[in-house]
């Protein structure tokens, strides 16, 4: 019960006022007593001076019994209980109000003597007989004549109802204490209710901003301390709401930067224990969170191939690196540092894990691109400076030898051309300088017009193009010069890498609110490895033969860009000795 404070208010308040009406009661009872002994042995000092005056004129007192048994016996009723005895100076009996008395005066006197402290000589005395309820005192009687002694008044004070007054006034007082502490208790009780309420709604919202809910207000009842403990715990809140509003914001803003990585993110305490991981790094390691949260760092380095000795790396302080290592389908590059606590202690290192496989293939790209441009330029200027340094140096001086070798310069010199020209092309088309001019055309009319420019390259291989167009008329919104120049690339490519006296399919329908042209060849076809790299710059399936029917490597790689231009697309089929076929899908309207 006393672990509350509300019950410690009250039994303070319990304890203060018990003691204080004990106290009160105890001084009460001490005063009314002391107030009547005193009004008693006023009482009895004035009988005493009364009966005194008396005895004085009767000298030797035992010689005068019988006057003086009458005298006393007329104070039987005088308003009060008392006992009177007048004694002689053996302290014999000589006279007394109380009829048929037996009181050994002796005993009396000696019990006086003991009690009072008082001699045979002294003057007066008196004691309290508690036992017996009463209250007693003697007075000395001296005689008129000679002021000599001749005796002694013994007076006994009845106080049985003063003590039965004094009782009543004790169960007063006991039941007024009584009364007091319940009230007391009851009062306590609203007052320490008053106090802790407001603690116990504080120390509840307090409770519940623990468990994360911040959304509290402690309402401000009055403007004592207790008011100002709520005003300052809901000006906490507000700040701790606002930071922690704050602090989640960032958190959030870096979980979500962390998260939507594009790159991996490991970061391990000086244990080797996995403390996040983000979800890039999971799908590189092609495991489950709840897998992440039970490997050490070792089961992480062991996909990359690395190993990472912690205590060498706290021994000697370096705390970062960098390593390049090769998965069995990407490259990685992983980079490490340490992360610290809020003293600047390191606490742990976090990884990144970058794949660079398609910067490393880019760089492929490139690599192969400058060696291809180099290479197919090169071959044309060699054979044109060894013609033109033959032509110079005079080795031949026939005008049919001289025409011959003009020929092959001028046609090193297109190839030249060709080249630069659709390196150029594909310059602008990396770089957006290309302006396509959109408008409606016909597909039939787009079809027809580029079948006819290629009529005379089919006819000298014999080669029969056969072309259905599915509806008189299908329109499009395209480039109608540069889909033309794509269709001259894929039906010319038909035209080369085909066979002589053989047939090219060319079909034309609409789908939906698509265009479909397929491209059917039943030439050499491509193998199957070549097809998914046979739209790349410079790649040739027979660089060789490629190269001898004059092409640049370039023609599908500035096809496939113009069909993205118009959101189409471009694919191929083949089987080797068995032909190709191309199929271009184009949306009528562009979204």
């Amino acid at each position: 019960m006393f672990k509350t404070i509300r019950w410690r208010f009250v039994f303070i308040y319990f304890m203060l006022v018990f003691i204080a009406m004990i106290i009160s009661g105890v001084f009460i009872i001490n005063s009314y007593e002391n107030y009547y002994e005193a009004d008693i042995e006023n009482r009895l000092d004035d009988l005493n001076r009364t009966i005194n005056e008396r005895l004085r004129q009767y000298g030797d007192l035992e010689y005068n019994t019988e006057r003086i048994q009458s005298y006393i016996e007329g104070y039987q009723n005088i308003g009060f209980t008392q006992e009177i005895f007048v004694l002689s100076m053996n302290n014999r009996t000589i006279a007394s109000t109380v009829e048929d008395f037996f009181i050994d005066p002796l005993s009396i006197l000696n019990y006086n003597l003991l009690v009072g402290g008082m001699d045979k000589d002294s003057l007066e005395a008196r004691f309290i007989d508690r036992e017996g309820l009463t209250f007693d005192k003697i007075y000395p009687v001296f005689s008129e004549v000679n002021e000599e002694k001749t005796g002694n008044v013994y007076i006994r004070y009845d106080m049985t109802d003063i003590y039965r007054a004094l009782d009543q006034n004790k169960i007063i007082i006991v039941r007024a204490t009584a009364l007091a502490l319940v009230i007391t208790i009851l009062l306590g009780f609203f007052i320490a209710k008053s106090i802790t309420e407001p603690i116990n709604d504080v120390t509840y919202k307090a409770a519940k901003m623990a468990n994360g809910d911040f959304n509290q207000y402690v309402e401000v009842k009055s403007q004592d301390e207790i008011g100002k403990l709520a005003e300052m715990f809901n000006t906490l809140t507000s700040k701790l709401k606002a930071s922690i509003s704050e602090i989640y914001q960032e958190k959030s803003k870096m979980e979500t930067i962390v998260n939507q990585m594009a790159d991996g993110l490991v970061a391990i305490d000086l244990d080797g224990k996995i403390v996040h991981i983000n979800q890039r790094a999971l799908e590189i390691m092609n495991i489950t969170e709840l897998q992440a949260e039970h490997l050490n760092y070792r089961r992480v380095l062991s996909q990359y191939n690395m190993e990472l000795d912690l205590e060498k790396i706290i021994d000697s302080g370096e705390w970062e690196g960098k390593e390049t290592v090769y998965g069995k389908k990407s490259i990685y590059s992983v980079k490490y540092a340490p992360f610290e606590d809020d003293n600047g202690a390191k606490i742990g290192i976090v990884f990144i894990i970058q794949d660079i496989t398609e910067e490393q293939k880019l760089e492929a790209m490139r690599r192969d691109f400058v060696a291809n441009v180099s290479h197919e330029l090169k071959t044309p200027l060699t054979t044109i400076k060894s013609y033109v340094e033959t032509i110079l140096d005079g080795v031949v001086s026939d005008q049919e030898t001289i025409s011959h070798f003009m020929t092959v310069i001028n046609s090193e010199s297109d190839r030249m051309t060709r080249l630069v020209r659709d390196l150029l092309e594909l310059s602008n088309f990396d770089s957006n300088k290309i302006n396509f001019e959109y408008e409606y055309n016909d597909y039939v009319d787009l079809m027809n017009h580029t079948l006819e420019k290629l009529q005379v390259m089919a006819e000298k291989k014999r080669q029969h193009i056969t072309f259905y167009a599915i509806g008189e008329a299908i329109v499009g919104y395209f480039d109608y010069d540069r889909l033309e120049q794509v269709m001259i690339n894929v039906v010319s490519n038909a035209i080369k890498y085909s066979k002589e006296n053989t047939a090219i399919e060319v079909t034309l329908k609409r789908v939906d609110d698509h265009v479909r042209i397929k491209v059917k060849d039943n030439g050499i076809g491509i193998p199957q490895e070549d097809l998914n790299r046979i739209f790349e710059r410079f790649y040739r399936v027979d660089k060789a033969r490629s190269r001898d029917l004059g092409g640049t490597g370039l023609g599908l790689s500035i096809a496939k860009e113009i069909i993205d231009a118009h959101e189409g697309t471009i694919s191929l089929t083949s089987k080797v000795g068995e032909g190709t076929q191309v199929i271009i899908e184009i949306p009528l309207k562009m979204v």
